[in-house]
């Protein structure tokens, strides 16, 4: 069990000022929610006493802070193999496979990724979620940056969501586009299936936006590099197919099988054969929280979506711009 010991003085211009509000400016590595849970707890002291949360403060005095890390994850440990591409004391980035679910829930109560962090490192069960700051959907492959400590895990919640983690995805969709773009539609759950989200209006979604460039046509597909500002449930899959482009595969939003007038054999199969959404997390960049150092990360596309982009290239050079 990890033991958190810090100690500081207020300084003089907190004087006035409530105890857990000026906590929060002391000790920036914790949540103010978790700062106040301490506090209440008694884990937190002022001048070697308990304090309450609304205290007024005069400067000066020292602040103790003894807490022993509780267990808050209870799942399993599960040997399962992890493609990690980073790791050190502070935060691992991992490569996640398409078919792996990120956390234990409904229908996936083990055999997840956060199972096999906790064989990888017994410590993140101290962490909330594992030390998991982000998701992919399961079907998802590519990139994921998980804290292995505390302070690491608040900053890079904060680092998130002041859109200073840059995410960039690669997507095969439907269509064949003629330029990039940008989605500003707020997403929420849909009204009519609990398991989808949807393009909501303002006052029933959350504000979500998408940027998306073209990388390479095809006759009837494109190929787009898409880079998330927020990072709702499901955003690329739902903006792609609100404006007209699902991703190929996708079982949600996709709309079923397409096969292209003449297509070769080869893709004939390839399509046919992918059952995924066509999404691959492939490069994460962010400022490490503990060093300062600017970090960036890239991993390839898996085979599966090699194999489809391969396939629809040869029936691109086999047809031309017949088609379009």
């Amino acid at each position: 069990m990890t033991t958190i010991r810090q100690q500081a003085e207020v300084p003089l211009s907190a004087a006035g000022r409530r105890f857990d509000q000026a906590l929060a400016e002391m000790f920036p590595d914790y949540s103010r929610s978790r700062l106040s849970g301490w506090i209440k707890a008694g884990a937190v002291t002022l001048d070697g006493v308990a304090a309450p949360p609304r205290q007024l403060l005069r400067g000066g005095e020292q602040v103790a802070l003894e807490v022993e890390l509780e267990t808050e994850v209870h799942s399993q440990p599960e040997a399962i193999s992890l493609h990690i591409v980073y790791e050190d004391e502070y935060l691992l980035v991992l490569d996640k496979p398409a078919g792996l679910v990120v956390h234990p829930g409904a229908g996936n109560p083990a055999g997840t990724l956060l199972n096999g962090l906790l064989h990888h490192d017994a410590k993140l069960a101290e962490l909330p979620r594992a030390g998991i700051v982000h998701r992919l959907d399961k079907d998802t492959s590519g990139l994921m940056v998980v804290a292995r400590t505390l302070p690491t895990y608040t900053a890079l919640v904060d680092l998130l969501s002041r859109h200073e983690v840059e995410r960039q995805y690669e997507a095969v969709v439907l269509g064949s586009m003629v330029a990039g773009g940008t989605v500003d539609e707020p997403i929420g759950r849909s009204m009519g299936d609990r398991l989808r989200q949807a393009v909501r209006d303002e006052e029933d979604g959350k504000r979500a936006v998408t940027h998306y460039r073209l990388r390479e046509r095809f006759r009837t597909h494109t190929l787009l590099q898409c880079q998330l500002e927020t990072g709702r449930t499901h955003q690329i899959r739902v903006h792609l197919a609100h404006i007209g482009h699902p991703l190929v595969g996708d079982p949600l939003y996709g709309g079923g099988l397409k096969l292209p007038k003449g297509a070769t054999a080869e893709l004939v199969a390839a399509l046919r054969g992918f059952r995924r959404q066509a999404l691959h997390a492939e490069k994460l960049s962010f400022v490490h929280p503990a060093t300062g150092e600017a970090m960036s990360f890239a991993v390839d596309r898996p085979v599966d979506q090699q194999g489809l982009i391969g396939a629809l290239r040869a029936d691109q050079a086999l047809h031309g711009s017949d088609d379009y």
